[in-house]
């Protein structure tokens, strides 16, 4: 069990990869411009040649999963937060690709306390943002008086809570599942391992990617009403 302890500080450990400028670039930002390029290309390919009449069975699909995606976000935002669905409809995506990138040998970014931070702040940057727009700079400060003037320290904080809960709880997740996979192994090395990584590499990564999203559409929503 000695060597789980020393696998899991070298899994925490964020590896510069190289450096530009005596810039270091660490292992995470690397793979996530490999997820970068890999997904523009397939975009390119997938989106050649679409018809605005007689579509494909292809165009269909892709169409359909489209339009399957964006109507999470606006499920979970409503009519009038629909705007931010396409925010969230691509943090989902990349996401969902991180989080699926340890079946392919790659050590996802979401193990970096550092993406799962700069995630979680873009996001209640925007949950803030939304709430100005809606109810202007004066509306969106008296906000933190309400119901009453003696929670505003509070509300004050829940500005600072939010991202940290975005942040931990999904870098956690991810964290957790790993640690559970590296005791099976321990445990039996052969068989059992290919079971559980289904659910930890693929389903519970997926889950981990919607439960991100919907608590990111949850405050915009709440921000706006």
């Amino acid at each position: 069990m000695g060597d789980l302890g020393a696998t899991l500080i070298k899994e925490l450990n964020c590896e510069t990869a190289f450096t530009i400028g005596g810039i270091g670039i660490s292992e995470s930002v690397v793979v996530t411009w490999i997820m970068m390029a890999v997904v523009l290309v397939v975009s390119l390919i997938v989106t050649h040649g679409l018809k605005v009449e007689h579509p494909g069975r292809g165009q269909l699909l892709l169409e359909n999963a489209v339009t399957w995606l964006q109507g999470i976000g606006e499920g979970i935002l409503g009519e009038e937060g629909k705007g931010y669905a396409p925010y969230l409809t691509s943090v989902l995506m990349y996401l969902g690709v991180a989080n699926l990138l340890g079946i392919l040998g790659f050590k996802p970014p979401t193990k970096d306390l550092n993406v799962t931070a700069a995630l979680a702040l873009m996001s209640i940057v925007l949950i803030e943002t939304a709430g100005i727009r809606v109810k202007g700079l004066k509306g969106w400060l008296k906000s933190f008086t309400e119901p009453i003037a003696i929670v505003t320290p509070i509300n004050i904080m829940e500005v600072f809570i939010k991202p940290l809960s975005l942040c931990m709880r999904l870098f956690g997740n991810v964290l957790g599942a790993f640690v559970i996979m590296k005791l099976i192994e321990y445990i039996l090395p052969v068989g059992l391992p290919v079971l559980f990584s289904a659910y930890f590499d693929i389903f519970d990564g997926l889950i981990q990617a919607y439960v991100f999203v919907f608590l990111t559409g949850l405050f915009i929503k709440e921000s706006i009403e």
